[in-house]
């Protein structure tokens, strides 16, 4: 359009001279035969009056067309300048549809300088944007990878750990299946205990009766000696029944040192049983402490009996004595029952804890399966993250290489994870318009 304005301005410089070359040739010739017809200018004044006037419109018409050539070429040269400042400016930036974001415009003193500030300032943001995506592309690829890994790893480590809670489920159960048999062998232990009990309350009776029939020892000597005799015997069973109490015991402290075992080896879950296996090792020793007592005075029974039998064969003499034992025996026998009714309900609470340890150990278990669910969910959820996180450096990858076309200078200033600052549009507009109204005045 420039180019198109530029010839017309040009042809219009030609043109014009050559008309007002022509209007003189034909006033010179309109005068001329004028001049031909009248004669004389002096003989007709209003010829010469026209002539002069002629000649005036001609000087005046000279003129104008003469101040017209020269505004003509005026705006011939301006356009011309402009068409050179506007094909400098295309050539400077015709490596930008390239994606050459190296070129700079000149910012001169005509009307493109304007346009070329305005233009410089989109390719200063560009670049801003083009180096941003390429850091945040990079930054976001290798936090998704190093994401991608954590991911990764804890998916596995989910895996060990429901391979771990599956081991631990094995084992509680394990417990468990213990915890029931020590809970069976405390209830027959107690039915032991209490056979204990009521042998203890039989020979209780025998006692008194024997210290209330002291009087017809002398002529029943030979039945009483039967008696002591049997007591013997009778003392002899206690005796072996202690002794099995005695071995229960002991397996019970056993018991309760492997559940203590076994809890220490459940962790944090298992303290509160660890307590409760220590107090059933405690109520073991305490029962094998008092079956060692038992065994001592079965053993005295035994010996006092036997020493009665031993007195009553020698002489009658010392039925007194004898009578003095078998109260003593009664004594014993009292406390053996005292004993043996501690004993009974130290076995029978020994069952219920148990009981109630198979029970705990059993909710363990059904909670130990719960954590193992959801173990197994989380590391699903692992492996899917993985995934998304995998999609996300894709999706980075993919903007990295949208913007490797773009070519940057290499020392970049803004280089930030923000994205550089824009005016508003309607600021940018008016400071746009303001600096091409300020070239257009100082041209």
């Amino acid at each position: 359009m420039t180019q198109r304005r530029s010839h017309r301005l040009q042809r219009g410089s030609v043109v014009l001279p050559t008309l007002l070359v022509v209007f003189i040739t034909a006033t010179a010739a309109a005068l001329g035969w004028a001049f031909y017809v009248q004669g004389s200018l002096l003989t007709n004044p209003g010829l010469l009056i026209a002539m002069l006037g002629m000649v005036l419109v001609v000087v005046v018409a000279w003129m104008i067309i003469r101040d017209a050539q020269r505004r003509l070429n005026v705006q011939a040269r301006q356009n011309a300048q402009n068409q050179e400042a506007i094909l400098q400016l295309l050539d400077e930036l015709a490596d930008l549809a390239d994606g050459d974001l190296r070129v700079h415009a000149s910012v001169t003193e005509n009307f493109t300088g304007a346009i070329a500030d305005s233009i410089n300032f989109a390719i200063d943001q560009m670049r801003g944007l083009v180096a941003n995506i390429n850091r945040l592309s990079v930054q976001v690829a290798a936090a998704a990878d190093e994401t991608q890994s954590t991911a990764r790893s804890l998916a596995s480590a989910a895996d060990n750990q429901a391979k771990e809670i599956d081991a631990a489920t094995d084992a509680v159960n394990d417990m468990a299946t213990s915890i029931d048999e020590v809970s069976t062998n405390a209830a027959e232990s107690a039915t032991v205990a209490e056979r204990a009990v009521e042998i203890a309350g039989k020979g209780g009776v025998v006692v008194r009766n024997t210290i209330g029939g002291m009087d017809r020892i002398r002529g029943q000597i030979q039945e009483t000696s039967k008696r002591i005799k049997r007591l013997g015997e009778s003392s002899q069973e206690i005796g072996d029944i202690v002794s099995l109490i005695n071995d229960i015991a002991d397996q019970t402290n056993i018991l309760s040192l492997n559940a203590a075992i076994q809890a220490s080896m459940a962790g944090d879950a298992g303290r509160g049983f660890a307590v409760v296996a220590d107090e059933v090792q405690r109520l073991a020793e305490r029962a094998s402490a008092a079956t060692k007592q038992i065994a001592a005075l079965v053993k005295a029974i035994q010996t006092d009996t036997n020493e009665a039998v031993i007195s009553m064969e020698q002489t009658t003499t010392e039925v007194v004595e004898g009578a003095r034992l078998a109260q003593d025996a009664g004594v014993a026998l009292e406390e053996i029952e005292g004993v043996s009714q501690s004993l009974a309900e130290l076995i029978q609470n020994i069952s219920n804890t148990a009981r109630q340890q198979a029970a705990t150990a059993g909710q363990i278990s059904n909670t130990m399966s719960v954590i193992q669910e959801i173990t197994s969910t989380t590391s699903k959820s692992s492996e899917a993250t993985a995934a998304s996180i995998g999609e996300l450096a894709t999706m980075a990858s993919q903007m990295r290489r949208s913007v490797e076309g773009f070519k940057l200078p290499e020392r970049q200033p803004n280089l930030g994870v923000e994205l550089p600052l824009t005016p508003h549009p309607a600021e940018e507009t008016q400071t746009v318009q303001g600096r091409v109204a300020g070239a257009a005045a100082g041209g």
